[in-house]
């Protein structure tokens, strides 16, 4: 949702995830420290996250690739199917969106892949959140500390 070009996996083995991220060309994100050390090894730029909180790894991601963390939705793919999402009007997914959605809400995005829709509903207030809580930590993190 933040713009950028990501995969997930969760039903991969490690020897899959690594040849992908090799392939691709991409970091491997984990969890998992044997897969950090595997993928290290093996010359592939892996991070570990450590953050128990949703808001915690989005700041660690955030200060270590320098993440903007702010949705953009003329920049933001599907959480589905990692496919750049456009603007819909209301007329386009009044079949697809329940009666009261179309009633409360007037902008809606969609996904040319997999067909999912999104719009700013109750769902978005916890994302915000969860990114702002993520930039007060980036914030503090990156603020000098004191010497006693």
């Amino acid at each position: 949702m933040l713009g950028y070009d990501v995969e997930y996996f969760n039903n991969l083995d490690d020897n899959k995830l690594m040849e992908i991220a090799l392939e691709e060309k991409r970091v491997l994100l984990t969890r998992d420290i044997q897969l950090f050390r595997r993928a290290s090894v093996s010359g592939i730029e892996a991070f570990l996250i450590g953050g128990r909180t949703e808001a915690e790894k989005l700041a660690e991601l955030a200060h270590r690739f320098r993440i903007r963390l702010e949705v953009n939705a003329e920049d933001s793919r599907c959480p589905k199917c990692n496919t750049q999402i456009n603007p819909l009007s209301k007329e386009e997914v009044k079949d697809r969106v329940p009666q009261s959605t179309i009633r409360y809400y007037d902008e809606f995005w969609g996904c040319p892949k997999c067909g999912n829709v999104y719009w700013q509903g109750s769902h978005w207030k916890k994302i915000n959140r969860t990114l702002l809580e993520a930039k007060q930590l980036v914030e503090l993190s990156m603020k000098p500390t004191q010497e006693s």
